[in-house]
């Protein structure tokens, strides 16, 4: 089965890394058009054997990529096309129909409660979503919980199928060696006691509410590992509040090679010299999520396949579960007080019993991205197997 995978960009991100992985499960003859931004993403799936072609579209608006991209998937025949995010499903789906295509899956990675790809829902985004929507064949949600939002926005229940995200549940098994060598590494004292969070620097992600509470918790040190405009905010913030020496950004993390990374400044480290996430997760002693809007929180299955206790404000992966598969995760507010007295808590236990960690949950297992690749193929096949949709489209 010969499939091209259409993305807006390959950058470092969630749906980014996704792809890697599915790629490297998937037994299909797989390409990749980036619309623009061929990443640390891109080098890593060019590493594992897989042909990446940046289409470099100027922005939103350059309808003249619309007809390079429908030359391109005709020229390679491919059997099927996905594409991921929400400019690639709008000019990945077009062209798919204007090459002759008609199996054509779209994953939802990011829609939130009141947003897509951290941008604010509208009238119009969810117009011209659904307008696109129509030529595909199948839209695939992440979780249980996009998928009910995305029948609520207007999308047929019976052209939407969950395949959550995955992880590979063993290579975030803890190391006690990986965590020595990372906390050496990136100059954090063994006896410290650490905070870890993971995501884009960005507002929604709430990371101001975790450095405020760290700041306030003596001897408490904070490891945030991601980028994004939010950077300098954090740090000034930071060093406002008398913690900037133990607060530290990380950066952006990618395995193998992590060299994306492009900041600067004395109170961030490099992740092209440091340790990989899962090294990174190791030096934690309790992982916080405190994003008030999430579509899957693939963050949190990573910290819980770490041994890790986690603290978490939302996470469609658990709330789609038993509440006894993640015994280790803790659903709270994400108030600063709230958040002090819950670390103190944990700050508390760790003086007590040094480094703790628990037992893979059955919900990381859950997660394990092999179970995602057979799902994920078997949308495939039904949409091979599939009519045709019944909207037709001229070529201008």
């Amino acid at each position: 089965m010969r499939v091209l995978h259409v993305i807006t960009g390959l950058g470092i991100g969630g749906a980014e890394q996704q792809l890697r992985l599915m790629l490297r499960e998937l037994p299909t003859d797989s390409d990749v058009i980036t619309l623009t931004n061929p990443g640390a993403v891109a080098r890593g799936i060019v590493a594992d054997g897989v042909r990446v072609r940046d289409l470099a579209m100027t922005g939103n608006r350059d309808v003249g990529a619309l007809p390079r991209l429908a030359g391109l998937v005709r020229r390679g025949r491919y059997d099927l096309v996905h594409t991921h995010l929400y400019r690639a499903c709008l000019y990945g789906r077009f062209a798919a129909r204007l090459a002759g295509v008609r199996a054509v899956v779209a994953t939802e990675h990011s829609l939130g409660a009141a947003q897509i790809e951290g941008r604010p829902l509208s009238t119009g985004a969810r117009a011209l979503y659904l307008a696109g929507e129509r030529l595909g064949t199948a839209t695939v949600a992440v979780s249980a919980t996009v998928a009910r939002r995305l029948e609520r926005w207007g999308v047929r229940r019976d052209r939407i199928h969950v395949v959550p995200n995955g992880i590979e549940v063993d290579r975030f098994a803890y190391d006690p060696a990986a965590r020595r060598d990372a906390r050496e590494r990136l100059g954090l004292p063994q006896d410290a006691f650490v905070v870890g969070g993971v995501g884009r620097l960005t507002g929604s992600k709430r990371f101001d509410t975790l450095v405020r509470a760290v700041s306030d918790l003596p001897g408490a040190r904070l490891l945030l590992v991601g980028e994004g405009a939010e950077q300098v905010r954090l740090q000034r913030l930071a060093y406002v509040r008398g913690a900037a020496d133990r607060i530290l950004l990380h950066g952006a993390c990618q395995d193998p090679p992590p060299d994306a990374y492009t900041g600067a400044g004395p109170s961030i480290t490099d992740p092209a010299d440091g340790p990989d996430l899962p090294a990174l997760l190791a030096a934690m002693d309790v992982f916080v999520s405190t994003s008030q809007d999430e579509a899957f929180g693939l963050a949190v299955v990573e910290a819980l396949a770490a041994g890790l206790p986690v603290l978490h404000v939302t996470c469609p992966a658990l709330e789609d579960l038993p509440a006894e598969a993640a015994p280790g995760a803790r659903q709270i507010s994400g108030n600063v007080p709230e958040l002090i007295a819950e670390l103190r808590r944990f700050q508390d236990a760790a003086r007590g019993s040094g480094v703790r960690r628990l037992p893979v949950p059955a919900a990381a297992r859950h997660y394990d991205i092999s179970r995602s690749a057979e799902q994920l193929m078997a949308v495939y096949e039904n949409a091979l197997r599939g009519p045709a949709p019944t909207r037709e489209v001229s070529c201008p």
